[in-house]
């Protein structure tokens, strides 16, 4: 649990009091009685460029928060309720004591966006009182550059069982929110109007998961509403309001995103207790909110893994179910600069009737397959379905003696406190035996991959495996990513894809996803003769972690263009949705000199979009040039960019 106990600056607040930031700047060393009164404080990031305000007027705990100027959240409710009823924030709350301070800090990530994360940001802190149940609790408030971040702590010690959270999020006219269920693609909907869905095994209603990103009407502004640091907690989702068309109101899922759970109407823990954050990202314009991602980061549990040395992020090709097609993706692997090999569903027998994730199927030899990866310095990553994870540390003790690198874990359960402590735990158990993890199917991030860097990835979206449209590519740098690393299975050279191969390629660049499986579908026969092929020099050089990041222009639904750094090499990544665009994309932030640009670009459109060729061309630039960034319907641009 994450309860800072530190010996801060404390002021009362009396009858009638509002309090400003500015106006407890001195710190007074002093503790007030506990009053009900009207009153309010407000953290500013440290560069002024957003605020979040905790209110209490007439025993009622609410909130909003800015950007800019211009309002993100409007006066929203704050609070939760308990199993028996109490609804701590919605009446009789008085405070008892404030605390405030400002941090700015840096730390180091295992991988990342940056290799190195800026923590800034001023905190406002209430602890309160339940004047008719005694009850202790507190809001905290941070306002950050990037954005703003709220969660609840129950002071007192002991127990307490939760019902229900209370947080609503009041958004302006002319918002829209892209809601998304469980794999949908996404849908821009005014806030009230999310649509029902679920089935009779799972919740219902106008539910909505994270992350959830809003757009405004006043422009360029934009946010995204994640969730950082759930621990013991159920899954958040967000629900429209009957009668409140601007209105969405927390939902904390009683069953599993599946159905397939025991269902938990309520959620007991151990006091004192800090529920998730709930972050709401920011940006002035859309690819700023690109670049703010970090705050789900800052926002999550520190590290808990004394030596990271062996966690190794990296590019993944998926093989047929054989012995020889295990050694010749190897071979694949190694020649075309990937770091590990899948076995997918099927290589222990039928995933969904199967328990028994120890013996390979007779079309497979693994101890060869692994004992070659190994020779030609390829880790091994193993497909397991949840059904066969009845003893986890049994089975990742096993698979760590055979030398595999890391286990993918397929249609896992998302959503209760059970799960959530399921899936941690997973997390936890594949660090104590070295292996990575990557989670498949309907978990959505929170964050902890700061915390235990082994869950190096996860899926939580509706993946390219379906051959999704443009226009679904390119709201997922705005959204899902936002949240945090995603499994995104690159298809390039696939007849299904409703892209341009380029589009494809540029993914690796645009998204941010640390374990990159490429070359899905496919065999490396199909890649036998590379001239047909003019991509694989991109794929080959790319990374998947990066020392600095910058998303260079952009629009939720319609285009993306970000440049990524590894070392001295950047590689820039633009898509587009289903109109031809070209976007000028000033190179300032290259450094002094010549630069040499290699650049993959669309062709002469074909008759569909997969048909249209990737053209390869080189020229000279500067930190001065502006790059003209053409791309046909549903294509892209991918530009690798070195010093001369």
């Amino acid at each position: 649990m994450d309860v800072p106990a530190r010996p801060v600056s404390r002021r009362g607040l009396f009858k009638g009091a509002a309090v400003a930031a500015g106006a407890v700047a001195a710190g007074l060393g002093t503790t007030g009685r506990a009053v009900a009164a009207d009153t309010s404080v407000t953290a500013t990031a440290p560069d002024g460029s957003t605020t979040i305000t905790m209110s209490l007027t007439a025993g009622v705990l609410s909130w909003s928060a800015r950007r800019g100027g211009a309002t993100v959240v409007a006066t929203s409710a704050l609070g939760l309720q308990l199993s028996d009823g109490t609804m701590l924030g919605r009446g009789g709350t008085v405070v008892t004591n404030y605390q405030h301070w400002t941090t700015d800090n840096t730390w180091t990530p295992v991988y990342g966006r940056n290799a190195t994360v800026r923590d800034r940001y001023q905190e406002m802190r209430w602890n309160l009182r339940d004047t008719t149940t005694l009850i202790n609790f507190s809001v905290q408030i941070r306002a950050y550059p990037t954005g703003v971040a709220f969660r609840y702590v129950l002071l007192d010690k002991g127990a307490a069982t939760l019902a229900d959270e209370l947080t609503t999020f009041v958004l302006p006219d002319g918002t829209l929110v892209h809601s998304a269920r469980d794999e949908d693609a996404y849908n821009p909907v005014a806030p009230g109007s999310i649509p029902s869905t679920g089935t009779s095994g799972t919740d219902t209603g106008p539910l909505t998961d994270l992350p959830l990103t809003a757009t405004y009407a006043n422009g360029g502004l934009i946010a995204c509403v994640c969730e950082s640091s759930r621990v013991d907690f159920p899954r958040l989702m967000l629900s429209s309001v009957s009668g409140r068309p601007n209105t969405l109101a927390a939902y904390l899922m009683e069953h599993t995103a599946r159905g397939s759970g025991t269902v938990q109407t309520t959620s007991t823990v151990t006091t004192p207790f800090a529920t998730p954050w709930r972050a709401v990202v920011t940006g002035s314009t859309h690819a700023e909110l690109v670049d703010n991602a970090e705050l789900v980061l800052n926002l999550a549990l520190p590290g808990a893994l004394a030596d990271t040395s062996w966690i190794k992020p990296g590019k993944v090709f998926r093989c047929n179910l054989t012995t020889a097609a295990g050694t010749a993706g190897v071979d694949f692997a190694a020649a075309r600069g990937l770091q590990y090999v899948e076995y997918d569903a099927g290589w222990y027998g039928p995933e969904g009737s199967t328990t028994d994730a120890t013996r390979p199927i007779d079309a497979i030899d693994l101890p060869s397959v692994i004992s070659y990866a190994t020779s030609q310095g390829i880790g091994v990553i193993l497909y397991v379905n949840r059904i066969a994870l009845t003893s986890p540390d049994t089975l990742f003790a096993l698979y760590r003696g055979w030398g595999v690198a890391g286990v993918k874990l397929g249609f896992i359960n998302d959503g209760t406190q059970t799960m959530t402590n399921q899936i941690t735990g997973w997390a936890k158990t594949a660090a104590a035996h070295n292996l990575l993890i990557d989670m498949h199917d309907d978990v959505r991030p929170f964050g902890y991959e700061r915390t235990y860097p082994n869950w190096v990835s996860l899926e939580g979206v509706r993946g390219n495996e379906h051959f999704p449209t443009a226009s679904h590519n390119v709201t997922l740098p705005f959204a899902r990513n936002i949240g945090g690393p995603m499994d995104y299975t690159i298809c390039y050279g696939q007849s299904r894809d409703q892209t341009t191969n380029v589009h494809q390629m540029a993914m690796a660049a645009v998204y941010y996803q640390p374990l990159n499986f490429l070359y899905w579908y496919d065999s490396p026969s199909k890649y036998a003769n590379t001239a047909n092929w003019p991509g694989l020099p991109w794929f080959d050089a790319i990374p998947t972690t990066w020392d600095e990041s910058r998303a260079l222009d952009g629009a939720i639904g319609q285009y993306v263009a970000v440049a990524r750094r590894k070392g001295t090499t950047w590689y820039l990544g633009a898509m587009t949705d289903e109109s031809a665009r070209t976007l000028s994309l000033p190179l300032s932030f290259l450094g002094s000199g010549t630069w040499t640009a290699t650049v993959y670009a669309d062709g002469t459109p074909g008759t569909s979009a997969y048909q249209t060729p990737v053209v390869v061309s080189t020229r000279t630039v500067t930190s001065s040039t502006v790059l003209d960034v053409a791309m046909a319907p549903a294509g892209g641009q991918a530009v690798v960019l070195k010093p001369s």
